[in-house]
């Protein structure tokens, strides 16, 4: 535990002594986000673009995450027990990628519907299996989504263009055996 929260340390000093403009706290065992890191980052997390906290046991990120780093181009929330987006999440106006896979998603996070600049994501391996078909049509910028590994229902494949401008990638369909 000790070892964890040293290497966390480490990391956030490194961001806020080099001014860095991306924090990496993958595979730090993080239940949650340590509030420590508000406060040690506060100088510097409005020049922060890119977070990773991929393959952590995060079972939720709060508002205060998104509202602190409002600056977000990229966000690695891969494997970890989310299930679930803040609301607030919309106010990431330059967020262009969010990685969600292998997580506990049982439907789409809705809020990444409406944020602007958002042009990939990425949710391969869930339990999604309904996606909301019209608010995804409406996003103008995204290019890519993943839908790999969820048991996304028939009306998501036909989810093609010209009907929407973006990519989406399914696994290919089980043959169904009589």
């Amino acid at each position: 535990m000790g070892e964890a929260v040293a290497r966390v340390a480490r990391k956030v000093n490194d961001t806020v002594e080099n001014k860095a403009d991306s924090l990496d706290l993958a595979n730090c065992k993080l239940m949650s986000f340590p509030v420590g890191v508000y406060k040690a980052v506060r100088s510097v997390a409005e020049g922060i673009h890119r977070i990773s906290l991929a393959n952590n046991e995060l079972k939720s990120i709060t508002s205060r995450f998104v509202t602190t780093f409002s600056q977000l181009r990229e966000l690695n929330l891969a494997g970890n027990y989310l299930h679930r987006l803040p609301e607030e999440i919309t106010s990431l106006l330059h967020l262009r990628a969010i990685d969600l896979s292998r997580n506990r998603f049982r439907r789409f996070p809705e809020p990444l519907a409406t944020v602007p600049a958002l042009e990939t994501i990425d949710l391969e391996e869930n339990e999604i299996a309904e996606v909301p078909t019209d608010k995804l049509a409406s996003m103008a910028l995204l290019r890519s989504l993943n839908l790999r590994a969820n048991p996304v229902g028939p009306e998501v494949r036909l989810l093609v263009r010209p009907l929407v401008p973006f990519e989406l990638l399914l696994s290919p369909e089980e043959p169904i055996h009589p």
